[in-house]
């Protein structure tokens, strides 16, 4: 280890290497006067080192370092012993303008020197603006996303109206026709009509804008289509089973169109007679992005799925159309224990039993 051979020699180096520091930098003495400063305050205060040096800290730059609050901070460091760490305030200097400046001061004592404080100084001027600006968007977007909430809420209460409107004026016209085949024709409509409705109201229970808890909102509609769908006259138990995760509402809504048009016309041709075995289950597997949806039933299996083809050639076009913007296939399987109609997307692999 070096030794020095004076005091000079010491103070000298101890001067250039305070003068190196990349940060402004003081070491004042126990009256506060600048006994050196690092290169940088100098740079970034715009202060005349000749001027600066010798003078007290609350005499440089015009009095702008003289704050009650700091100075009666300053005065207790080198008496009690203290440091002080991050004292933060905001000033207005002649030639930069209004900055915002963090202190942290801490004592030192040299027998030869005497006592000395360490003064480290940091602009935080950009800093705090940069998160004054960060708190102000956040606050918008929380006023925008409420905003969005409320015109949501109020799209979707049009949408229900405008549906219950559009589902009365079909019924009326269904009474008031003659011809057999244009009632139900009407009447079929009004259904779908009502289908779309019964989605649209489960999806005024979820929180959410962008994303539906898929499980969720399965079971829920399940739950309405069993109530409204399947009279006291039918022995009929429909079940869902759904994975937990999300999707885009855009999906969802495609996905409850589906599961409505599969569970009525289960519920509508299956079961051309009652049996207290009736079931039909609805399950919703989720593996990252793919997906594979299943509505089965245990019902007449190839016979029930000529008639439903033959009185449901709507809903067959409606599904392909969904599960088309689902980009999403279809299959059919009939069997003498019932029909299963699956939607998968993707390659999803079943892990569940699929029969009814």
């Amino acid at each position: 280890m070096r030794e020095f051979h004076s005091l000079a020699e010491a103070q000298t180096l101890a001067l250039a290497i305070v003068d190196t520091l990349p940060e402004p930098f003081l070491v004042l003495d126990e009256q506060f006067h600048v006994l050196a400063a690092s290169r940088c305050f100098y740079e970034v205060f715009m202060e005349d080192p000749e001027q600066s040096h010798g003078r007290s800290l609350f005499e440089i730059g015009d009095g702008h370092w003289d704050i009650p609050g700091l100075r009666k901070l300053m005065e207790a460091v080198i008496p009690e012993q203290v440091s002080v760490e991050g004292f933060e305030f905001e000033q207005e200097f002649h030639k930069l303008g209004k900055r915002t400046v963090q202190l942290s001061a801490h004592p030192i004592h040299d027998k030869s020197a005497g006592p000395m404080v360490l003064l480290s100084i940091r602009d935080c001027t950009k800093q705090r603006k940069i998160e004054q600006e960060k708190a102000l968007l956040l606050e918008r977007s929380g006023e925008l996303v409420e905003q969005q909430k409320m015109l949501v809420k109020e799209m979707r209460h049009r949408i229900a109206n405008s549906l219950q409107i559009i589902a009365s004026i079909l019924l009326l016209k269904a009474s008031s026709v003659t011809s057999k085949e244009t009632r139900n024709e009407l009447r079929d409509a009004h259904q779908r009509v009502m289908s779309v409705a019964a989605v649209q109201s489960h999806l005024h229970e979820v929180p959410g804008i962008d994303l539906v808890d898929v499980g969720v909102y399965l079971t829920k509609l399940g739950a309405g289509l069993a109530s409204s769908m399947i009279s006291p006259g039918q022995s009929i138990k429909l079940t869902v089973a759904a994975d937990k995760g999300t999707l885009p509402t855009s999906q969802a809504v495609s996905l409850g169109l589906i599961v409505t048009e599969l569970v009525i016309n289960a519920i509508k041709h299956a079961f051309p007679k009652d049996r207290k075995s009736a079931r039909i289950r609805v399950i919703f597997e989720k593996a990252g992005h793919d997906w594979k949806l299943t509505v089965s039933d245990n019902g007449t299996g190839r016979g029930g799925e000529k008639a439903r083809s033959a009185k449901s050639g709507l809903g067959t076009v409606l599904i392909a159309a969904l599960a088309k913007q689902l980009d999403a296939q279809i299959e059919d399987v009939p069997s003498a224990q019932g029909l299963t109609v699956s939607v998968t997307r993707a390659s999803f692999v079943s892990r569940l039993p699929q029969a009814a």
